[in-house]
């Protein structure tokens, strides 16, 4: 009976302290990608596409792959580069994903090469309104985001210049 009680004390010291809530998952032995300003612009209504931006710190001696992900609001996630060639914009999905180099910062914002795009939107992103989106990564694992709502043809997320504040994420 004194070591079930212990058990049970111990586990609710865990489920209801602010460290075991606040402190993320322990780092992939591979290294820990932090996942920062995620955001999307809102959509009109019918949208079939919406675009998400963030940025991916990988702190880690070891590099890392963004290959996707996906989210309850839309049927698919893909990772996408816009390039310029004669004149004209195009949009491709990165099929390998987006590689994240050790020690390096990527930036995926609408003056960048980089996003994510949701594809078969379900129903209008609304301004002010938040979604999860679990990220996948292919040393680290499932990294599970909030995405900001900003308003309609945003070019920064709400509140923020580009470089603003971090969302919060866990590691699964």
């Amino acid at each position: 009976m004194k070591a079930l009680n212990r058990t049970l004390a111990a586990a609710a010291l865990l489920l209801f302290s602010p460290l075991a809530l606040a402190a993320p998952a322990a780092p992939h032995p591979a290294g820990m990608v932090m996942v920062e300003q995620v955001w999307a612009p809102a959509t009109p209504p019918g949208a079939p596409t919406a675009a998400v931006y963030l940025t991916i710190v990988n702190p880690g001696a070891a590099a890392d792959t963004l290959t996707g992900g996906s989210t309850p609001v839309a049927a698919e996630v893909q990772v996408h580069r816009m390039s310029m060639a004669n004149g004209i914009m195009t949009m491709r999905q990165m099929t390998g994903g987006l590689p994240v180099p050790a020690g390096a910062t990527i930036t995926m914002d609408p003056s960048q090469h980089y996003h994510l795009m949701l594809i078969g939107v379900k129903q209008p992103l609304k301004h002010g309104g938040m979604f999860p989106l679990t990220l996948d990564f292919a040393k680290a694992g499932k990294v599970q985001v909030g995405v900001a709502v900003a308003a309609l043809g945003a070019r920064a997320p709400d509140g923020a210049s580009a470089a603003g504040s971090a969302m919060h994420m866990d590691h699964h």
